[in-house]
């Protein structure tokens, strides 16, 4: 076991690599999955190799784990977990399902599809979860458990592929020297390692066995119940292999559990949709790349989505925190408001996003970006951000201010909104008292919310204040988000035409476009949505900012 052995190339099989797991020089680990997905995941986080635990399997089908699940339903599911990933798995083959003909087939059928080990117990077919009434089961009848394990080495075809066999004796009561005396037995009837279990909470027994043992053959545990014992006590014991044997379906049932009660008591999916994968991230898990690479290369749409952010200013009243840095580089909970801004895009598979700079343009390290530089910031305002950013206004194109926090859904109903130009309007307006603030909004129709996808439309942006408007209650105001599409683009570079022969045309702002396009007569559809965003507009604003983007993320 202190053997250096080489390490496996990527062309290895996966039987060779599980072998390797097990005479290795050093402690390996194996983590648990029950599916294609979970083993992708497995995969990703850096484990070598994949326990296709017997619990966790039929867990995930619903069942007990006495063998209510099917040996051929195991293996249908163990073929997409093996065609989901380039490690090595051992199966929890539980007793064999049956005596040595049905282990035969079973390690046929397994090495078809490239599982690269099974684990055998010495417990009575149908079996019982170890941890439930372990003392009371009663274990196998050696010889025969013997004649087991050698059927199954003489049905293998590839040399590598490993039969582990698992020592019931300490969990079933039957004390040190029956383990000792069944893993021996074993060893001697071809098994490739022994797996020797215990349900106590600590690990005396299990190093007691080792210390017996003595490197007789690579010697795997699991853990589950002595969990609190430091990992380094394994590796001075030489451990082959540790293994993590279902933490993954328990994680999985306590979160569905959770988002299930949410969903059931708001009725809703706000709340939980920004604590949840995304769908591009399952996508992502699926494989779904080659795909998309795919259809681009064959399928070229003319539907994709740009974005442009406005993020040339240092932050009025906020110059005592961006000294060093624009006001979109400001940290939020650790992640600046820039990053959080394209990670939504991204997740909405926005991919092309042109960002106009300003103020110290050179401190933006955000990756996944293009930067267009407005050169006049100090004295001009956004709607000549914009103007800079020209080459990047697509036929389907959203274009926001750069110092937004938002859940994510409000971008995925802006993308999904039939109209030329759309603008985002929160119906949820302050008290009157606060009616002086800017970018009111003032809509054909006000908010129904209790109609799905109402059609208004956008009839006037002003300051509060100042408005033409002030004896009308306004619906909203602008939440410094809107998107042009199609013969949109063309309106908006028709009015930009205009609007740049204007003496003020430096202090114009968005709004001065959205009302000029409204003065020609060019319908504006609006978005409603109720709360859940934020801008940063002051020092107040920044301080509630790390609160709403840890609630939200």
């Amino acid at each position: 076991m202190d053997t250096l052995l080489p390490i496996p190339t990527p062309q290895a099989s996966k039987f060779t690599r599980l072998r390797t797991l097990l005479n290795s020089h050093q402690t390996e680990f194996l983590l648990e999955a029950h599916n294609g997905l979970s083993a992708r995941i497995v995969e990703e986080a850096g484990f070598k190799g994949i326990w296709a635990s017997g619990l966790a399997l039929s867990t995930q089908f619903g069942v007990r784990d006495n063998n209510e699940a099917s040996w051929t339903q195991v293996v249908d599911i163990l073929e997409f977990m093996s065609d989901a990933t380039q490690i090595p798995i051992l199966l929890d083959g539980d007793t064999g399902y049956g005596n040595f003909n049905n282990l035969r087939r079973l390690v046929k059928k397994l090495e078809q599809r490239e599982i690269a080990g099974v684990c055998i117990e010495d417990k009575i077919f149908p079996k019982t979860n170890s941890f439930i009434g372990g003392e009371r089961q009663p274990l196998a009848n050696i010889d025969e458990f013997c004649g087991k394990i050698k059927a199954g080495k003489d049905s293998q075809y590839h040399p590598d592929f490993s039969i582990i066999a698992r020592v019931e004796a300490l969990i079933a009561g039957w004390g040190l020297d029956e383990a000792l005396h069944r893993a021996e037995a074993y060893h001697r009837a071809g098994a490739d390692g022994i797996l020797i279990h215990s349900k106590l909470s600590q690990a005396d027994e299990i190093l007691a066995f080792v210390n017996e043992w003595a490197n007789r053959a690579p010697l795997i545990i699991i853990p589950t119940k002595y969990y609190s014992t430091p990992t380094e006590v394994f590796r001075t014991a030489n451990i082959s292999i540790v293994i993590w044997a279902n933490h993954l379906i328990r994680a999985a049932a306590a979160s569905m559990a959770k988002i299930a009660k949410e969903i059931h008591k708001t009725e809703t999916l706000v709340n939980i949709e920004d604590q949840v994968a995304s769908v591009s991230e399952i996508f992502r898990l699926q494989g779904a790349d080659e795909l998309l690479t795919a259809e681009k290369r064959y399928c070229k749409s003319s539907n994709e989505i740009n974005a442009i952010v406005l993020a040339a200013s240092q932050g009025e009243g906020l110059e005592a925190v961006t000294s060093e840095y624009p006001k979109v580089m400001l940290p939020i909970a650790g992640i600046s408001l820039l990053r959080r801004l394209v990670d939504k895009f991204k997740h909405q598979q926005i991919n092309n996003i042109t960002v106009v700079t300003g103020y110290k343009p050179e401190s933006i390290t955000v990756k996944g970006i293009s930067l267009v530089h407005n050169d006049t910031y100090t004295h001009s305002n956004e709607l000549y951000s914009l103007h800079c950013a020209l080459k990047s206004l697509s036929n389907d194109t959203i274009i926001t201010y750069g110092d937004l926090l938002f859940r994510s859904y409000i971008l995925r109903d802006l993308c999904h909104m039939s109209g030329k130009i759309i603008t985002v309007v929160d119906s949820m307006f302050p008290s009157s008292q606060k009616y002086h603030i800017k970018d009111i909004a003032f809509c054909s129709k006000s908010d129904d919310r209790s109609l799905f996808s109402q059609e208004v439309y956008l009839t006037r942006i002003e300051t509060y204040q100042n408005s033409s408007k002030a004896n009308i209650k306004p619906n909203g105001y602008w939440v410094g988000m809107m998107r042009v599409v199609d013969e949109g683009r063309n309106w908006v570079l028709s009015a930009l035409d205009e609007l740049v022969k204007r003496e003020d045309f430096l202090q114009l702002t968005i709004p001065d476009l959205l009302n000029y396009l409204i003065d020609k007569g060019f319908p504006i559809r609006v978005l409603y949505i109720n709360g859940h965003w934020l801008d940063i507009n002051n020092i107040e604003d920044l301080a509630r900012a790390g609160d709403f983007a840890h609630g939200y993320q």
